[in-house]
């Protein structure tokens, strides 16, 4: 267990100065604004309070979204809430108040489902709805009008298959899509109930807009699933965007479609007033403190989460204290590095933003050296379709084989992704050394790279082990992105399945109770989304529902 230590407002790089304004506690941190904001719309009246949170903190202008053009604007600021417990110094000489029940560290798809969830939204199974699964059929029909929240997920989850590894992620993704998996279009089985007296109070931290990385991938990018598995419970995507005159391109939806989405979805559900945007946490700690302090009433483990507010480019600490934490911060903070010499060069990148802004300022044109792509997934695949549309030349590297079947190229159906399937016969017919027939891009597949030069030279080793030089105007290298829980002790790397292996999303994710998703190894710790091994926003939403099932059992058990 965590130890308590003391802990000023500096972390990394960032400098403490005698201005800076002391640590935010819960009621100030929602209360606070530095401008006037647009009325809201309103909470419903049952709204979780004491501790409904005001979120009048935006994002400083540029920070959030990739797809402004496409939006409507930032979400409304809901009006001020209550004043909570007059807050004190606690042992660690931070602010704190009353702790929260949760705490949810990540605003994208996960967080998003698990605040509706959280709010009272409660599914039950439709009256005169059947599934066609006849096993688990039979299963719903032994607790009739019995919410899925109060109902036993490792009895129902028993037996289904699909394309997750989590029985309870099948199981939700089975009651909203029944039959999606044999190309059926039946209607989700669940009805919704806003039931408040299943509502915990919670707050959801996020560096971006609600929808979190979404809104850093370029808006006109078309996702890789299908765009009704993008939607969250109870607000179809085809839905929202016959509304909004939208289509889906080949029964997909484009990244700017599905960040807008995940706002409004925010806003239609009334649950804006637990988000919190622009917040940057970078400590969270616990351990069992002094009964007389911090507003604990038992000994059971509390959580001290710590961070920033970057509001007007300026950063306002704070600090907050909760007996649950969820970590829901997907894997799109760090990107993955290669780790050979000359990678920090300044025409190095490891987004395909770079290559966008490259091309708006026009460092990069047609008639420029060839920009490097480094990978072989669809981020690379991306970049190479970007520079293709704007004529620009491209070198694309990868060391594996082309017809390797762990390529991703190998494992997705044609009729569904020909964008992609056509970068994987460029790269399959076209190596550097052959008659071109793709003009403009050459591929060098099974090459290693040695190091970067700074006269913008890329030096590659092939499988001879012949060094074969080119010069470039611009490297991306995009091998994959790992997630940045640099703000939990030994970087979240003693929460993996193999505590002696680097995290990953999908080869050591982070150990979790499969029924609760909460830490093997901390009580009250959580995680879900690409953190728990689910890595599609389809199935994140299961781990969402085993949370809040977890939740408000123990909340439910709480005395008064």
């Amino acid at each position: 267990m965590g130890k308590w230590r003391p802990r000023g407002c500096c972390r990394g790089n960032m400098q403490c100065r005698q201005e800076v304004p002391a640590t935010l506690t819960s009621s100030e941190l929602f209360s606070t604004t530095t401008q006037p904001q647009p009325q809201p719309q309103p909470p419903p009246a049952d709204a979780p309070g004491p501790w409904a949170v005001a979120s009048r903190l935006c994002v400083t202008p540029g920070q959030g979204c990739g797809h402004q053009g496409q939006d409507e604007g930032p979400l409304p600021a809901p009006s001020p809430p209550p004043a909570m417990s007059s807050s004190r110094k606690d042992h660690l000489g931070a602010s704190s108040s009353e702790p929260l029940p949760v705490i949810i560290v990540g605003n994208g798809p996960s967080g998003i489902c698990l605040s509706y969830l959280l709010s009272g939204y409660t599914p039950y199974m439709k009256p005169d709805a059947v599934h066609p699964h006849p096993l688990l059929q039979r299963k719903l029909t032994e607790a009739p009008g019995v919410s899925i929240l109060d109902q036993d997920l490792d009895y129902l989850s028993e037996g289904l298959e699909g394309r997750s590894q989590s029985p309870v992620a099948l199981l939700f993704d089975a009651l909203l899509r029944p039959d999606t998996d044999f190309g059926g279009n039946m209607k989700s089985v669940l009805t919704w109930k806003h039931r408040k007296e299943h509502a915990i109070p919670h707050v959801v931290l996020g560096r971006n807009l609600p929808g979190g990385a979404w809104h850093s991938i370029e808006g006109s990018m078309v996702t890789l699933s299908q765009g009704q598995w993008m939607g969250l419970p109870d607000l179809e995507v085809k839905d929202w965007m016959q509304k909004k005159r939208r289509g889906l391109r080949n029964s997909r939806a484009t990244a700017g479609d599905i960040a807008h989405y995940y706002r409004d979805y925010v806003v239609k559900k009334g649950l804006g007033h637990n988000f919190v945007s622009g917040a940057v946490v970078t400590a969270v700690e616990w351990g069992t403190p002094d009964p007389s302090s911090c507003g604990a009433q038992d000994s059971s483990p509390l959580f001290q989460v710590s961070g920033f507010l970057t509001r007007n480019q300026a950063q306002q600490p704070f600090s907050l204290w909760a007996r649950n934490v969820v970590l829901a911060t997907g894997t799109f903070d760090s990107p993955a590095r290669l780790g050979i010499p000359g990678e920090a060069l300044p025409f190095i990148h490891h987004e395909l933003s770079a290559l966008e802004a490259a091309t708006r300022v026009g460092a990069v044109t047609p008639a420029s050296d060839p920009v490097l792509i480094i990978g072989a997934g669809l981020s690379a695949a991306d970049a190479v379709l970007y520079a293709r549309h704007y004529n620009i030349p491209v070198i694309h590297a990868f060391r594996r084989a082309v017809d390797d079947p762990g390529l991703v190229f190998n494992q997705l159906p044609k009729m569904l992704y020909p964008e992609y399937h056509k970068v994987h016969q460029m790269m399959r017919e076209q190596s550097i050394l052959s008659p071109s027939p793709y003009e403009g891009y050459r591929s060098l597949p099974r090459h290693q790279l040695l190091c970067f030069k700074e006269d913008c030279q890329a030096v590659f080793q092939d499988l001879e082990g012949v060094e074969k030089v080119f010069g470039v105007s611009l490297v991306l290298v995009l091998i994959g992105s790992h997630p940045d829980l640099s703000f939990l002790p030994g970087a979240g790397a003693d929460f993996a399945v193999d505590p002696d292996q680097p995290l990953s999303a999908k080869r050591n994710p982070i150990d979790v109770d499969p029924f609760t998703y909460q830490s093997t190894r901390q009580e009250g710790l959580y995680a879900m989304g690409p953190l728990a091994g689910d890595n599609f926003v389809r199935f994140v939403q299961g781990g969402a529902l085993a949370v809040a099932s977890s939740l408000l059992r123990k909340e439910t058990r709480k005395p008064p």
